[in-house]
C-alpha cells in the first residue's frame, strides 16, 4: 500500500511539474502586459523601468526558474494589476467559487437521481422519453446560452430572481456563505442551476442505466420472491447499488465544476475565481492567470489522488494491477 501511494504521489507531482512548464510558457509567451499597464504617453525610460520592475526584461527560462523557486516557498508571483500576491487574490475568491460548485453538485444529485430513477423504472414510456430528451438538451445546449435564457426568463420576464452578483453574505457555523441570507440565496439560485444543468443530465443518464442494469439481477428477483414491496426494493436494494458509481463519478466531476464555473461566473457576475481569471486575461495579468491554472490543476490532481487511494482500499486488485 505504501509503495502504491508513493507511486501515485510521484506521478501527481510529475504531472504538476509538466503542467507548470506548459502553462507558464504558454501564458508568458503571449502579449506584452506593459502595453496595457503603462499609459500610451509614457516615456521610453518609464516603459523600461516598468519592464524591469515586472521582471519582463529577463529570458523566459530565467523567469520560469524564478517562478519555480518562489513557488516552492509558497509564492506564485505578484499580480501586475493589484500588486498583491496572486495566491491571496485567488484564495479570497475561492470560497465563492466553492460555494457555487457545492450547491451545483447538490442540485445535480437531488434533481438527477429521482429523475433517473423515474425514467429507469418506466423504460419506453412517455416519462422515460421526456426525461431522456431533457437530459440530451442539458448535454447539447451551450452553457452560456442556458445562462442567458435563465436570466431572460426568471430575471427579465418574471422578475423573480436577481441576475447578477452574490448578494448579502451571512455566517453559518463560522463560515461566510450566501446560504445564510435570503438575498444571498436568491442570488445563488440561477448561477448554481446554470452550472448544474450539465451534471444533472449526467446523473440522470447514469442513474437510468444503473437501474436498467440492476433490475433484472437475481438479488432483485429474490427480494420480490420474499414479498418485499417494490418501493423497498428500489429504495434499499437498487438505489444502494447504483449510488456508489454515481457518487464516484460525480465526485471526480467536482473538479470540472470548478473549472467550468468560469463561464457561469462571467455571465452572472459572480465574484469567484473564474471571474478573476477572465478579468486577469483581459488585462494580461500573467501571474494571476498562471496561479489560477495551477491551483485548479492541483485540485484536479488531489481529487483524483484521493479517489485512487479510496479505490485501492476498497479493491486491492487496483494497486496490485498497477504494480510493475
Amino acid at each position: 500500500m505504501t509503495v502504491f501511494i508513493i507511486r501515485r504521489l510521484s506521478q501527481s507531482l510529475l504531472v504538476l511539474f509538466i503542467t507548470s512548464i506548459v502553462v507558464f510558457a504558454g501564458i508568458y509567451a503571449i502579449g506584452n502586459p506593459v502595453d496595457i499597464l503603462i499609459a500610451g504617453d509614457a516615456t521610453p525610460a518609464e516603459r523600461e523601468q516598468a519592464i524591469r520592475a515586472l521582471g519582463l526584461d529577463r529570458s523566459l527560462v530565467e523567469q520560469y526558474g524564478t517562478f519555480i523557486w518562489n513557488a516552492l516557498h509558497g509564492d506564485l508571483g505578484r499580480s501586475f494589476v493589484f500588486n498583491q500576491p496572486s495566491i491571496d487574490l485567488i484564495l479570497n475568491r475561492m470560497p465563492a467559487t466553492l460555494e457555487l460548485a457545492f450547491v451545483a453538485l447538490a442540485l445535480s444529485l437531488v434533481v438527477g437521481i429521482p429523475l433517473g430513477l423515474w425514467a429507469g423504472l418506466r423504460p419506453g414510456t412517455a416519462v422515460d422519453e421526456t426525461v431522456m430528451t431533457g437530459s440530451i438538451l442539458g448535454f447539447s445546449l451551450p452553457n452560456f446560452w442556458q445562462g442567458m435564457m435563465l436570466i431572460m426568463i426568471f430575471s427579465v420576464w418574471l422578475g423573480w430572481l436577481p441576475s447578477t452578483g452574490r448578494g448579502e453574505v451571512g455566517s453559518i457555523l463560522g463560515v461566510r456563505t450566501s446560504l445564510a441570507t435570503w438575498s444571498g440565496l436568491t442570488h445563488l439560485i440561477l448561477p448554481a442551476l446554470n452550472l448544474a444543468l450539465f451534471k444533472i443530465s449526467l446523473v440522470i443518464r447514469l442513474t437510468r442505466s444503473g437501474v436498467r442494469e440492476t433490475m433484472p439481477l437475481d438479488f432483485v428477483k429474490f427480494a420480490r420472491a420474499k414479498g418485499l414491496s417494490e418501493k423497498r426494493i428500489v429504495a434499499v436494494h437498487v438505489l444502494k447499488n447504483i449510488l456508489i458509481p454515481i457518487v464516484t463519478v460525480v465526485g471526480v466531476e467536482f473538479g470540472s465544476l470548478i473549472a467550468f464555473a468560469i463561464v457561469t461566473e462571467t455571465i452572472f457576475a459572480w465574484p469567484g475565481m473564474g471571474k478573476l481569471l477572465i478579468d486577469s486575461i483581459m488585462r494580461l495579468d500573467r501571474p494571476v492567470v498562471v496561479a489560477y491554472l495551477l491551483v485548479v490543476v492541483t485540485l484536479f490532481i488531489v481529487i483524483n489522488f484521493v479517489v485512487d487511494i479510496l479505490y485501492s482500499l476498497l479493491d486491492p486488485r487496483i494497486r496490485l494491477g498497477s504494480a510493475p
